[in-house]
């Protein structure tokens, strides 16, 4: 009977530092809430190995680095802020890390892993002086939405692009693939039952998906069978730490305009994603009050410390994912969801030799409705201002055309003042973006050269 009263206190004190009561919530909600967000959001556990391995990381210590800075950031922010919101490497931010930085401007791996570490002690730092909220302020919400939409189209080039639905082609740039290839065809099989799924609003989608993707893989013996389901955790080794080695040759490898450039798009790109999803599942969860988000200070900390851990660990900058608003939906409203997330995160680490079934084929649809997802943004764009329309229209058609995100920004901040200025409203522009412009332009021409 003490077992069961001791028992019962403890349940009780998960209630109370939960805020249950005021939430109108309980445990099983809040479990099938968590649940509800692992499997919306779990498939970056096999989609980042595959896009980071393309950088030349293994995708084993992938593998383990996402779902520990996943696990270690959801705890943080279901402890410390108290939000039903999850952490995981950035779709978008991954892509930027490899396709971007490593593949596009020829950085080391090594060397990209610590401009992620640089931008999220940077972030750490920012929001306890403050300035974190003046500069996501002083960025137009259009251009916000801009690269949202942006980074949208470009995950979706990179999923067309890896599952051979679109090639080169020397007559029109682009074109499309063989559509008579079998690992083709499964990959547009794999996005039509994903869109089906989307389009019935069936939980986790994306994942389920994959799931069916590869069963029909193996069916039609595209995918061979893995050898087991549950296996001993890869080892970390070849990713955790490395992240400090870059530093040991400071001048050559950090000191660097490139270096530089990477470090204020990923500061950029995670200020905007990062905030942005903690308001939009904060409202969906009625969580905001007077319009504000309680406990802001500690989310935006949970997101930055996440970030830190994730580089360490070895993975691209780890963020707040919006398919936390899956798990909203579900019933969730208080920390204890990201909890359970966290839990199941971890228990994951054991499934890795399921990563060996897993192909481009059937990454690809997840990649291409991440970025339909994340291209919605354009509707409230304000199309109609020719000053707004032209820096918003070139952020986001950069950044698939000239295969970078980065390109993206700097083109768009840089034209946004000199369409503001050149219709007279120079004194709307924050003097944050006339810096921003001024750093992109110097860029170019330095690049130029």
């Amino acid at each position: 009977m003490d077992e069961k009263t001791s028992w019962g206190k403890r349940m009780d004190k998960i209630k109370q530092y939960f805020e249950f009561e005021q939430h109108d919530t309980n445990f099983r909600k809040e479990t099938i809430g968590g649940l509800t967000t692992f499997l919306a959001m779990c498939y970056i556990l096999v989609v980042n190995p595959m896009v980071l391995s393309a950088a030349g990381m293994d995708s084993g210590a992938v593998f383990v680095a996402t779902a520990l800075a996943a696990a270690i950031g959801t705890l943080i922010m279901g402890v410390v802020a108290r939000y039903p919101i999850a952490l995981a490497p950035g779709m978008g931010l991954n892509a930027f890390f490899a396709f971007s930085v490593v593949i596009g401007m020829g950085i080391p791996w090594q060397t990209a892993l610590s401009a992620v570490l640089v931008s999220s002690v940077l972030l750490t730092i920012l929001l306890l002086t403050g300035l974190r909220e003046k500069i996501i302020n002083a960025i137009p919400v259009d251009l916000k939405l801009a690269v949202g939409a942006g980074i949208g189209l470009f995950i979706t080039f990179v999923g067309l692009k890896n599952s051979g639905i679109i090639v080169s082609n020397e007559a029109t740039y682009v074109g499309l693939g063989n559509l008579h290839d079998k690992s083709v065809l499964l990959a547009i099989f794999g996005l039509i039952v994903t869109v089906l799924l989307l389009t019935r609003k069936i939980i986790g989608s994306v994942f389920i998906g994959m799931v069916i993707t590869t069963i029909v893989g193996i069916l039609f013996s595209q995918i061979d069978l893995p050898e087991q389901v549950v296996g001993s955790i890869p080892s970390l080794a070849p990713t955790f730490g490395v992240a400090l080695e870059p530093f040991a040759n400071f001048t050559e490898q950090i000191l660097t305009r490139e270096f530089l450039i990477v470090v204020l798009t990923l500061l950029l790109v995670d200020f905007l994603d990062g905030a942005g999803t903690l308001i939009a599942v904060a409202k969906q969860a009625g969580l905001m009050k007077d319009n504000k988000l309680p406990r802001a200070g500690k989310a935006l900390l949970s997101d930055s410390v996440a970030g830190i851990t994730g580089s360490i660990f070895g993975t691209s900058t780890t963020t707040a994912y919006i398919e936390s608003s899956a798990g909203v939906a579900a019933g969730a409203r208080t920390g204890f969801a990201s909890v359970v997330t966290a839990a199941l995160f971890l228990l994951a680490l054991f499934f890795a030799p399921l990563l060996a079934i897993v192909t481009p084929a059937v990454t690809a649809p997840a990649l291409i409705i991440v970025g339909v997802l994340m291209f919605q943004s354009i509707g409230e764009i304000d199309w109609k201002q020719f000053e707004i329309a032209i820096p918003a229209f070139l952020t986001i058609i950069t950044m698939p055309l000239a295969f970078g995100i980065a390109h993206g920004i700097a083109i768009g901040f840089t034209f946004y003042p000199l369409t503001m200025i050149a219709i007279g409203r120079r004194k709307e522009v924050h003097p944050i973006m006339y810096i921003l412009a001024l750093i992109f332009i110097a860029n170019f021409i330095w690049g130029a050269e």
